[in-house]
């Protein structure tokens, strides 16, 4: 009996944002940067990016690609910086489960054993599905994307940047007026 699979683009109960929770870490904002469904078809390159905020103690972030095939996952760390977007290609079979979370472990100490310590240091992280076969909304933002990509090294505006991604409402007051381009190999 062949069974009906669901289409994963309609089903997959991702969260773009992650981070944001209590904790000196984790209260930090981390966004993919695909559809608000959280599922995205990279083009050929597999550019890929994320937007993290502004921190006073930045920490690596940690990028796992779990391939939906069962073949094996791939995590990679990215190095601490302070607010900025964050490009890079993902070379993983689609569909794919990418997660990214901040390693809040790395610089404070970890969660704390006493029961009653109900502040963590660790965050919900970013969570999409990227896939193939390009929708609309892909084709605009892998434009986007190769646009950013092309300012490698320098900074672009943060209110403009955050408004063509859709994210206005997150740049807050605390974020800088410019947001560097960080293009990771």
């Amino acid at each position: 009996m062949v069974e009906a699979q669901a289409d994963p683009r309609s089903t997959f109960p991702g969260r773009r944002v992650g981070g944001g929770t209590r904790g000196e870490c984790s209260a930090r904002t981390l966004v993919h940067l695909v559809p608000e469904t959280s599922v995205y078809a990279p083009d050929a390159s597999g550019l890929v990016g994320l937007v993290q905020g502004p921190s006073d103690s930045p920490v690596s972030l940690q990028v796992t690609l779990k391939p939906e095939d069962g073949s094996a996952e791939s995590t990679r760390t990215l190095a601490a910086a302070p607010a900025s977007v964050v490009l890079f290609d993902v070379k993983a079979k689609r569909p794919a489960v990418w997660e990214t979370s901040f390693n809040c472990g790395s610089g404070d100490g970890g969660d704390s054993a006493d029961p009653m310590a109900f502040v963590q240091s660790t965050s919900p992280p970013a969570l999409s599905l990227l896939v193939s076969g390009a929708e609309s909304s892909d084709q605009s933002l892998q434009a986007l994307l190769s646009a950013l990509r092309a300012k490698c090294g320098a900074s672009v505006s943060t209110a403009d940047t955050m408004a063509k991604l859709g994210l206005s409402e997150l740049a807050t007051a605390d974020w800088p007026k410019q947001l560097p381009i960080r293009c990771e190999s």
